[in-house]
């Protein structure tokens, strides 16, 4: 029974992140194709953050006192569908961002709710749910291939008044939202969180070491914008064929799965959570300046940073958040760094990522990506450093805290 419902979670992880791994790697491509400046193109990715930054407000209070959590699951998908083809066949910007906030208003609740799901089924959640978890992941990367096949043999990247993207994206999703009703009924917690949590965890702030951490996380959450919004349109400068933008995107997301395989575990136990955050701040910077070379190969490969930049600090980060916040706390301590970061640090990363864009296009509107790219390498270093100078903590981690990852 229990590895039935394992199998069936995974499924559900890997049809939730692969609606989203369908369009985000390289609608910025299309969006530039149709005329879209750096600004409104960062206007359409930002919706998704500003939908975290409201989630818990929706969802939090919809889903966990109105109805159960797969029925508002199937809705919610089903909805987010429709929403997303209108997205598609949209090509001016405005109508677009309507669609598009409409779509993420209803897809940001569904991130926590298949978490908490497995968290109210599973015997074990603490130790099995990275195991499930993982599987999404695996449903970005293999929509980054079927997208890729797709395209290799119907040449749907070439349509000019829709995007393939977004119309495979919905398709996802509504398998998603049919596939929601048939998982284990999860009836609405009253108590449910409140979507001010975060706010009690300012307090932890006070501690110097939780206080720099905060705010190196923000920084540098605004600085991973660079990477997500206009890769696909510099790598087909770079010279890379928009058939196979998705697919060689995915390098990121293996390396992922991969470092947290194996990697994670090992450097938090040998060198400690401070110096492992530390390597992970830096492979940002070092990605970026590796995107400065104009050589492909050396490009893509550099892409596989991201694996080392998101497990080593942005995990990591989340252990120690556990390590710090007392047991009463924990909630609202995660809840401030997934605000600061996810909400804050993404949406203020995307309208920042806009405006440095469009300041170094050439008159023709070409993008100078090595300018492009030294804003964020700068600061990330610059975060690296302060890191290193003001953060002293080095809490010890046991076996028992590495078990969720």
């Amino acid at each position: 029974k229990m590895g039935n419902l394992k199998i069936r979670f995974g499924i559900m992880m890997f049809l939730q992140y692969a609606i989203w791994g369908a369009w985000t790697t390289a609608l910025g491509a299309h969006l530039e194709k149709i005329g879209f400046s750096g600004s409104e193109i960062a206007g359409i990715y930002g919706c998704m953050w500003l939908s975290c930054i409201l989630a818990p407000f929706i969802g939090g209070q919809v889903a966990d006192r109105l109805m159960q959590s797969q029925q508002f699951l199937g809705i919610a998908h089903i909805l987010g569908a429709f929403l997303l083809y209108q997205t598609a066949i949209q090509t001016e910007f405005a109508p677009m961002w309507w669609y598009m906030m409409g779509h993420c208003l209803l897809y940001a609740p569904t991130l926590v709710l298949t978490n908490s799901i497995c968290f109210r089924h599973l015997g074990n959640a603490d130790e099995e749910f990275g195991k499930i978890r993982v599987w999404g992941a695996i449903g970005w990367i293999a929509i980054g291939w079927i997208v890729t096949f797709i395209r290799s043999n119907w040449q749907t990247e070439n349509l000019t008044d829709m995007s393939d993207l977004l119309v495979i994206a919905a398709a996802v999703s509504a398998i998603m939202g049919v596939y929601s009703f048939s998982l284990p009924k999860t009836k609405p917690i009253k108590d449910s969180q409140d979507p001010l949590a975060f706010i009690k965890a300012f307090g932890m702030l006070k501690d110097r070491n939780f206080l720099i951490f905060m705010l190196v996380a923000f920084v540098v959450t605004t600085e991973m914008q660079f990477y997500y919004i206009p890769t696909g349109p510099f790598l087909l400068d770079m010279g890379a064929t928009e058939a196979w933008l998705t697919a060689t995107k995915t390098v990121a997301q293996i390396s992922e799965v991969l470092v947290l395989t194996f990697l994670l575990h090992v450097a938090i136990k040998k060198i400690g959570i401070r110096w492992t955050m530390f390597i992970g701040i830096m492979a940002w910077p070092l990605r970026y300046l590796l995107f400065m070379v104009p050589s492909l190969p050396v490009i893509v490969a550099a892409l596989s940073l991201h694996g080392i930049g998101y497990a080593f600090f942005m995990v990591t980060g989340n252990i120690y958040t556990n390590k710090k916040a007392s047991d009463d706390m924990r909630a609202s301590a995660q809840a401030l760094f997934i605000f600061a970061t996810w909400g804050m640090g993404n949406y203020l990363g995307t309208l920042f990522t806009g405006y440095v864009w469009d300041t170094f296009k050439t008159p023709s509107g070409e993008t100078i990506w090595w300018q492009f790219f030294l804003v964020p390498a700068t600061l990330c270093i610059i975060m690296g450093f302060v890191f290193l100078a003001f953060f002293r903590d080095d809490p010890k981690v046991t076996e028992e805290d590495l078990k969720g990852v």
